[in-house]
C-alpha cells in the first residue's frame, strides 16, 4: 500500500528514509526493495540527508532548468521546468535488503524530491526476496 508524502514548497527534498524501512518485512534476509513515486514531476533518489547538500540539489536543479524558460508546456500547465528537472531524477531506487532492514550506506538515505509541489506524493515500497 502506497504511503502519502506531504510537502510544503514548490521544490523540496524530503528523506522517507524510515517510511520506507517501515515497508520492509522483518522476515527478508536478503532481498531487493524497490521505491517508486507514482508522478511526472517527482522524483526518488538515494544520497545524503544533509541539509546544506539538500539546499545545494535544490539550487543546482534550478540552475539546470529555470522556472520561467518559456516552455511550451507552460501554456497548458505552467509546470514545464518541474517535468524537466525530473528528467534529471529517477522515478525509482531499489536498494538491497539484508536481514529484514535496507542495507544502505552509513550516509545514504532514501529522498523524494518534489519539482512541483506543495502537493502530496504517492510512494508505493515493493520488496521481494
Amino acid at each position: 500500500m502506497p504511503f502519502q508524502v506531504e510537502t510544503t514548497d514548490r521544490l523540496a527534498i524530503v528523506d522517507i528514509t524510515a517510511e520506507v524501512e517501515d515497508q520492509v518485512p522483518a522476515d527478508i534476509e536478503r532481498g531487493l526493495c524497490t521505491v517508486f513515486v507514482q508522478h511526472t514531476t517527482a522524483g526518488v533518489v538515494v544520497n545524503e540527508a544533509e541539509q546544506r547538500l539538500l539546499g545545494d540539489i535544490e539550487s543546482h536543479l534550478r540552475g539546470l532548468v529555470p522556472d520561467e524558460d518559456g516552455y511550451a508546456h507552460d501554456a497548458l500547465d505552467g509546470n514545464a521546468d518541474s517535468h524537466l528537472q525530473t528528467l534529471l531524477l529517477d522515478e525509482s531506487v531499489s536498494v538491497p535488503v539484508r536481514d529484514g532492514s535496507l542495507a544502505l550506506g552509513t550516509w545514504q538515505s532514501v529522498l523524494l524530491v518534489d519539482c512541483d509541489g506543495p502537493r502530496t506524493r504517492s510512494v508505493t515500497v515493493t520488496c521481494t526476496s
